[in-house]
This record gives C-alpha cells, structure tokens and sequence, in this order.
C-alpha cells in the first residue's frame, strides 16, 4: 500500500486543522470588520488606519524591491498631449491584438508600463490625465497571469485602453477608489480569487485569521460581500458611469442561489449591487467587447442608449421582465411558439444522467434532446416560485449548468418585478488567443508599493498555466461553471516559452512548482462530439465519454521538455491529477508517479461510499484503491519515497454518520490519519448546494442532509477528531471557553425562511 502522507498539512480550507478559530473578546462597533456575519450594507464607521491604499510607490523590501530592481514603470515620450477630446476604440479584433494601438490624441507608445498604475502619481509619471478603465480588486495587486484582474487589465491596456487597478480599497470611504479619477468608459469590480465569504468563513463559520492574498496574509482587508461593496462605492464615487462587475463571486451569483452563511436563499448579485452589467466565466471576450461599445458610445453625441450593453456574450444584465423575454427571443432567433416553454424539460432523468435515481439516461445517450441549444430561450424559475419550493433551485441550477456546457441557450430569471437576461457563454479562447494572452508582458512579481510579502505569491509564482477548464463537473465544485467543461490548451511552444522567460528572472530558483491547470493530466484533451447536443453532466463519470479524448502521455513530454530547459532543475506537477483519468493510461500514470510527484500526489477520491460518489459525480472508490496499487508500485519501481495526498469531504447532501464511519474505518485499517479534510460547503450556483437546499438528489428522490452545525461537527469528526471534539452545541462555549460555532443569523433584508426555521 502507498504510504500515508506526512502529518503536517498546508494551511487552507481543505485541511483538518483548525487555524481559523477566533478568540473570545469584545467586538469594536466603531470599526469597520469584514468579519462580521455578512450583511447588504457594507460596515460603517472609522477607516482602518492600516488600509491598503492606491498611493505614490514606497520604499521597502522583499517582493516589492525586487520588482523595483527588475522594472521600473516606463515612462512615456516628453511632448505628449492630455487627454483631451473623445477618442475610438482601439482595435478588438479577437483577444490577440497588438499592444500600443494608436487612439486619437494620444499613442500608448510601443512599451508597456511595467505594471498598471495604482495611484495618481503612477499616472502622471506615465502622463496619463485620465483612466480609460478603473478596475478595483479584493486582492492585492500581483502582475501575474494566474490573477484574474492583473490578467484582464494588461489584456485591455495591450489594446491601447490606459488602465488603472485599485486594489483592496477601503469600503466605508470612496476616497480610495476615486484617487486616480474618473475613468473615461467604465468602471470594473471582482471580490479577487476567491468568494469573499469563503475567504472570511471557515465550513463552521467561524473568521479566518488570514488571508492569502493580502501583503503580510492578514485578513481584514477585503468586505463581506466585496462584489455588491465595491460596485456601490463605484457608483457613489463617479455617478453615471457604467459599472461591470465579474470574477468568481459574480459569476456563483448570477441567478438566485443559496447563501450558506446566512442559510438564506438570495436574488441576483446583479439585482444586489445594481451594476450595469455581470460578466460571468473566463472575461476576456466580454469585457473587450464592453469597452468597444461604451469607446464607441462616447464618442458619439447624445446620450447612451440604454440597452448598449446587453447581448455581449458571457454577460448578464438585468431589465424589465416584458423587456427581457423579447431580447431574448429577438437575440436566440425563436419565436414564442417554437421555443420550450420553462427550464422544467431541464429536469428529471435526461437532464441529470449521473444522478442516485436508478433511472437516470444512460451516460452516452444521444437521443432527442428537448433542451438543445436551438430550442429558443431557458425561462428559469422565478425567485418568487423557488423560495416556495426549495426544489425549483435544482431545476434552475441544472438547466444553468447545461448553458454553460452547451454555450447557445440565452436563460430569463425574473425577481421581484425586475429579470436577469443570461446571455450564453462567450467562446473559449483558442490556442492561438491563449498563446497571446500569456505572452503578454507581465512582470510576475506584487507591485512595488507592497512592504510585505503576499503569500499567494509565494505560492504561485514558480507555476505555469496549460490549459483552462475541467470535464469532471463535480457537483460540489465551480470551476466548470466558471471555466466551462471544454478544455482549451495552450500549445507546447507557448508553454516553453514561458519556462524560458521564468529561469531567466533574478529570483527563480530553479524549481517550476506545476504545469497544469485545474487538473494536471488534461492538457490538450478535448471533446470529438457537439456540446450542444450533450446531455452528459461530466464528461468522466460514471465513466469516461467515448468521445472525450486526452494524449496524457503528450502531457508527460510536455513536462520533461521543460524539465530540459537551461536553468530548470526541477518540475513537479502540484495541480494533483483526476484519478479516473490517469486510470485510462496506466504508463502515463507510472511516467508522472516516478518523474513528477515531487513526494507527494494530490488526488481527490473525496469519499468512500459510492451512494454519496455519485452524488459528487465522483468515480467509484475503487478506481481510488487501483490508483494507490499503481502509484505504490511506481514509487518503489523509481527508488522514491513517496506518499498520495487524499483529499477528503464530510457531510456531504447524502452522507450520513455510517457513511463516514465506513470511510474512517477503511483509513483506519491501512493506517492513515488525513489531514486534507473538508467539510462540505455549499457555494452558490453550484449543482451540490441546491441538492443541500432542496433536500433531494438530482432524480427528485429525498436524500439526508447534514444541516446544523452539530450534525456537520458529529460528521466531520470521525476524520477530523481535533474539530469535531469541542463545540458541539451550536452555539455554545467549548471547553477552553471560546465560543463555539455561530448559528446563522437572521437572514437580511430580501432574504427568505420557511417555517422549518430554514431559508427557502
């Protein structure tokens, strides 16, 4: 049998460590505290002293100096005029384009800043008088391209767009958001990398102490609810222009969805925040398009027209329902009586052929399908008909799912007199369109103004991006909701490139920490079949599609050609592997085992009974127990010591007591005592937390659900013992005399609960 991993564990939320725990003390009401349980109204009170804040670059050290020494901001020929008049677009043809367009008035010059400017006095260095676009982050600002915003704004300023990144700004003042001006065409705002309710909450509620990617890892610098926050700042702060908001908080929120921490089921972010418009998934194609329309739209005379952004793939804007229903039909190209009538065909066996119900579609089926892409558009379920039966979110979740993965459906949700019009996913990016992006000029390193270290950074900085997407669909997770289930690579040449250009920079030791994506052994898969056509809720269970195709030992030369490269020492390949998948080539499983584990492999069974597996759309545990023969074999056979890393999930919608203890019963007889443990949490807009709402599977068949916090403890603790042992009254001190886990407080304004004292 493989070794069990070494008992320390990385910090995090999938860890059954206990690092998050607050201590018991008076809260300061006077202070702003992003901790408190999440509210719609963003804190009051003082500014925190220590706020990051869009400033004049400063001294220091670590990270930020050696950005300074690396690059210093390139500043633009004397003799430049302002900015003065209106100006065209630059060109958008397609995500690859050629960086310094020429606009009137004013040429971008042919080099780049080397990072986007964060206070007024980077502006006026590069002699820009006015932004083009402002866009304001939860993050601190790293120029790497595994930051969704950095990524975004050098994408837009390749294009000749002057672009400015607030990063982290306070949220009781508009002082920090308002410091480099009015932007010229829109304003844009993103949470960060994560949900900000997940960056704040552990599965048990209780506050983070850090945050990962904030300078220092200190938490507090980010609101509850950082997307709704942000955008009210924008509008407060420059009145009348237009605010995009998107990144993964936005995304999770698009429709109405259940909110764990307040257990309450919640409208539209876009509805909340009362933003322009939502841009939802991977944003490039989007937000290039919204800064072509709005460029245009200024300089014409007049005012602008009040739907100029609606119809942009990948986007969501919200209009009057009678409104929203006719874009939709004109923009799908149907008519009323030809289109399916509600998102209810969506439903039900067809719709769900990896569900419990014993009789659900087979997994190739090929069949009609009364919810293709040409049917007209998805009418989901109201707000109002969800709140009144909890299993309406199913529905609508599953019928959102499919857009995304079929891509041509354009999708209707009305919500208190107001609807939301879902346009269909915008096209992954080619090979070639990747390619660009990535060879874009970033420094990879926090921008200079930063003291003290950011430990994302840290941990990313040494990784290589391959591919975007995943075909698990795993119910629980959102990455194919955001990246779509089609995976898009980019092309080997790209790939080294990057490699080369990473071992020539001062601080790179030699070691490249991945090359891979969600999964590490998806590079270059793709789909043989019509994803319009596809009923599939995975491409991977309960087996592997026939028509899903991926060259795993094409990936294994990948990583031995950048392994060869000058200066490359070594190579690990730390976005862990899908198990079923490295199943189907067993060589190439032995190949990554022997030459690219680096001492440990991620792998995520997630559970031992096959009942809650396939709620998960997990594989079988035994494809889990096949995987530990080859990796043991592979590892002994390579002269290594090495050890699989379970990542492991409690109070799974399904699970029960004897569930887990069937699991902590198969760790305890080969002896392994895990630490990746999670307890289940339900993020919005994902398949597992309607199935957490609604109390049943995807057939309609109830299943158990673990809902108190004292039922997830009593779970949890089977395999986490160190958590589940204290606070197990909801509620009630622990044996230390810290509070035990907060129940949930009353859910707010706009918000539902039934009379079973739980949201609907």
């Amino acid at each position: 049998m493989p070794k069990r991993a070494p008992q320390k564990a990385p910090t995090g939320e999938r860890t059954g460590k206990r690092p998050n725990t607050p201590r018991a003390g008076k809260t300061q009401p006077d202070k702003p505290r992003p901790d408190r349980p999440p509210t719609d109204r963003p804190p009051t009170g003082k500014p925190r002293p220590d706020a990051t804040r869009p400033a004049k670059a400063r001294g220091g050290s670590g990270a930020g100096k050696a950005a300074r020494d690396a690059q210093a901001p390139a500043r633009p020929a004397s003799g430049r005029k302002g900015a003065g008049g209106r100006r065209p677009s630059p060109d958008h043809g397609g995500v690859q384009g050629q960086a310094g367009a020429k606009t009137r008035g004013r040429v971008n010059g042919p080099e780049t800043p080397a990072f986007l400017p964060m206070s007024r006095a980077e502006m006026d260095a590069l002699g820009w008088a006015e932004l083009d676009v402002l866009l304001v982050t939860g993050d601190a600002y790293v120029d790497h391209p595994s930051f969704g915003v950095p990524l975004l704004g050098r994408l837009l300023a390749s294009r000749g767009h002057r672009v400015g990144i607030c990063a982290q700004p306070r949220w009781d003042v508009v002082d920090d958001v308002a410091a480099m001006g009015r932007p010229r065409l829109f304003a844009g705002a993103a949470a960060g990398a994560l949900d900000s309710l997940l960056a704040h909450y552990t599965a048990f509620r209780k506050k983070r102490h850090d945050d990962a990617y904030t300078p220092g890892g200190r938490a507090g610098k980010r609101p509850n609810r950082a997307v709704t926050v942000y955008a009210n700042l924008l509008r407060r702060a420059f009145p009348g222009l237009p605010v995009v908001v998107g990144g993964i908080e936005a995304s999770l929120r698009r429709v109405s969805h259940y909110d764990f921490w307040t257990d309450a089921l919640r409208r539209s972010v876009l509805l909340d925040a009362k933003a322009d418009l939502l841009v939802y998934g991977m944003g490039e194609r989007a937000l290039l398009e919204t800064a072509r329309r709005l460029a245009e739209a200024a300089d014409e005379p007049g005012p602008r027209p009040p739907e100029l952004l609606a119809g942009i793939l990948g986007t969501a804007v919200a209009l009057a329902p009678e409104r929203a229903q006719e874009l939709a039909f004109e923009l799908s190209g149907a008519t009323p009586e030809s289109a399916a009538p509600t998102a209810e065909v969506d439903s039900g066996d067809d719709a769900a052929p990896n569900a419990a119900s014993p009789n659900a579609a087979t997994p190739d089926a090929a069949g009609p399908d009364t919810a293709r892409a040409d049917a007209g558009p998805l009418f989901l379920p109201s707000h109002e008909e969800i709140l009144a039966d909890p299993r309406k979110l199913l529905t609508a979740t599953l019928a959102l799912e499919r857009q995304v993965h079929q891509g041509a459906r354009w999708a209707v949700q009305e919500a208190g007199g107001r609807a939301v019009l879902v346009a269909p996913p915008a096209p992954p990016l080619s090979t070639g369109e990747l390619d660009a992006l990535y060879d874009l000029p970033f420094t990879r390193l926090p921008h200079p103004a930063y003291a003290e270290p950011i430990p994302a950074w840290g941990m990313i900085k040494g990784s290589i991006t391959s591919h975007r997407g995943c075909a698990g669909g795993c119910s629980f997770c959102a990455l194919a909701l955001h990246q779509g289930r089609r995976i898009r690579s980019r092309s080997r040449a790209s790939i080294l490139r990057e490699a080369e250009r990473l071992a020539t920079l001062p601080w790179f030791d030699g070691s490249i920490s991945d090359v891979g994506g969600p999964s590490g052994n998806m590079w270059n898969a793709r789909c043989a079949a019509d994803p319009a056509a596809c009923r599939r809720a995975s491409c991977l269970t309960p087996r592997p599609c026939r028509h899903f195709l991926a060259d795993q030992r094409a990936g294994v030369e990948l990583l031995r050609a950048v392994r060869a490269l000058p200066g490359v020492r070594h190579l690990r390949l730390a976005s862990g592997m899908r198990l079923d998948l490295a199943l189907t080539d067993e060589q190439a499983l032995r190949d990554y085992v022997a030459e690219f584990t680096g001492g440990q492999l991620k792998v995520a069974p997630e559970h031992f009974s096959d009942k809650v597996l396939r709620l998960m759309r997990k594989p079988s545990f035994a494809h889990f127990e096949r995987l530990c023969t080859l990796f043991d074999a592979a590892s002994r056979r390579a002269g290594k010591e090495q050890y699989i890393v379970p990542y492991l999930m409690s109070a799974f919608p399904g699970c029960t007591d004897a569930d887990m203890r069937d699991l902590g019963d198969w760790l305890a007889r080969r002896g392994w005592r895990p630490r990746q443990v999670q307890c289940f949490i339900p993020l919005p807009g994902t398949v597992a937390a309607a199935l957490f709402f609604a109390g049943c599977d995807e057939g309609g068949a109830p299943i158990p659900v673990a809902r108190t916090d004292a039922e997830r403890l009593r779970q949890h603790a089977v395999l986490a013992p160190e958590i589940g042992a204290r606070g197990r009254r909801t509620g009630g001190p622990k044996a230390d005399g810290r509070p035990g886990p907060r129940a949930p407080r009353p859910a707010p304004k706009g918000a539902a609960r039934n009379g079973r004292g739980r949201a609907k």
